[in-house]
């Protein structure tokens, strides 16, 4: 082997020792990174979902919430005509 060729051979060496030592496992540690807060953010999306199906659930009571309150507000009216009718009866009809 004449001394270039010498020399080339340890700059290859020195560059696959690089690559298995420094490369590959920083491009490892940078994927586990990832994946890491891959993981996050899918645990994220479905505290998300569940939380947001819980939401829905407790609004299924606003229909009969909305028939209470016009049912209410009939019964005020007859409840305002009821006290008058007694009232007139009783002899307090100044209204």
């Amino acid at each position: 082997m004449d001394d270039l060729s010498a020399g080339g051979a340890i700059m290859w060496l020195i560059g696959v020792a690089a690559l298995f030592l420094v490369v590959i496992p920083l491009v490892l540690a940078l994927s586990l990174t990832v994946l890491r807060r891959l993981r996050e953010i899918k645990d994220y999306a479905a505290d998300v979902l569940d939380n947001g199906v819980r939401i829905t659930e407790n609004l299924e009571p606003l229909p009969a919430l909305r028939d209470t309150r016009d049912h209410t507000t009939s019964v005020a009216t007859g409840l305002r005509r009821y006290v008058g009718a007694v009232g007139a009866l009783l002899g307090g009809g100044n209204r």
